[in-house]
């Protein structure tokens, strides 16, 4: 792997655990100050989480920016219509894929649909809205980076698309912190590598991966009610926070 791919791997984790203590500072510097202590606390760490993804974003493309294309994949990155035809068709395979992960999770394995993950992310965002900026745009581009370009395309290199697609899918669905829906997060992570493989550029399964978390956030703020009544096999989930 590539040196600055493990800066980039260290930034992220430091990134990630920093939402353990980071919270807290805000509290003490005043955020929140005079609301009852839950809708306080949820102001700071929907706050720190906008500071944090943002600074990790910036660190993380003055590391990547020495990198000439995507040099882990073999083969001629596709043009850019077809990568944006790409890009668009990812969103509905990122909902197929969805669909078929939970049908399997709910009626083969028995689990209870809905993500503990998304339902956290979206109460977040209802107390601190810019926090959508992290969902929407950061946090699928860092994502993308880290698992698809830096650890899928590390394995990848020296292995195949399965291997490389399962191993950087678990390690996508694990930092997620939902084992429970380790085979619909998996689902996505599948989906995004596809993608990459498939036109050779990053910034298509960035692209997939932010209209999908958009389309969630939409959906679950503007169609609440409708959400709720719909079947288990079309929950959808939040990859990117």
């Amino acid at each position: 792997m590539k040196k600055q791919y493990w800066f980039i791997l260290m930034t992220y984790v430091l990134m990630q655990l920093s939402g353990l203590g980071g919270p807290f500072l805000l509290l003490a510097l005043g955020v929140g100050k005079g609301l009852p202590r839950h809708t306080a606390g949820q102001i700071a760490s929907g706050y720190w989480a906008v500071f944090s993804f943002l600074a990790a974003l910036v660190i993380i493309l003055l590391l990547i920016r020495a990198d000439k294309g995507d040099t882990e994949l073999r083969g001629k990155p596709a043009s850019g219509g077809i990568s944006a035809v790409w890009a668009i068709a990812g969103v509905f395979l990122a909902l197929f894929s969805q669909s078929i992960a939970a049908s399997i999770e709910t009626y083969v394995f028995h689990i209870k649909p809905g993500s503990e993950n998304t339902k956290t992310i979206l109460e977040f965002i209802s107390y601190t809205p810019l926090l959508v900026i992290v969902v929407a745009i950061v946090g699928p581009i860092l994502e993308e980076i880290v698992f698809r370009k830096v650890i899928f395309g590390s394995i990848y290199k020296k292995t195949n698309f399965f291997i490389a697609a399962l191993i950087s899918s678990l390690v996508f669905a694990l930092v997620h912190l939902e084992p429970v829906h380790l085979l619909l997060y998996s689902a996505m992570g599948f989906t995004f590598a596809f993608l990459y493989v498939k036109t050779k550029r990053i910034i298509v399964s960035i692209i997939a991966h932010m209209a999908m978390n958009s389309l969630v956030v939409l959906m679950n703020f503007g169609f609440k009610d409708q959400i709720e009544q719909m079947s288990h096999s079309m929950q959808l989930i939040i990859g990117g926070l």
